[in-house]
């Protein structure tokens, strides 16, 4: 593999305050749609809820 890549930190991909609102948002969808992808919806909400540190 070739290239270069910047000496400068790297930024993570959400802010805490951005996981904590996918979060709710997540968590909304479940509710809105309890027969469909909310089940779903509400798991990936609790897997990445469990990998934030806490408030």
């Amino acid at each position: 593999m070739t290239g270069t890549y910047s000496d400068e930190p790297r930024l993570v991909l959400l802010t805490h305050a951005e996981a904590r609102e996918t979060v709710e948002l997540l968590q909304d969808l479940e509710q809105l749609d309890p027969d469909g992808r909310g089940r779903t919806a509400g798991q990936l909400a609790a897997d990445l809820a469990r990998r934030l540190p806490a408030p």
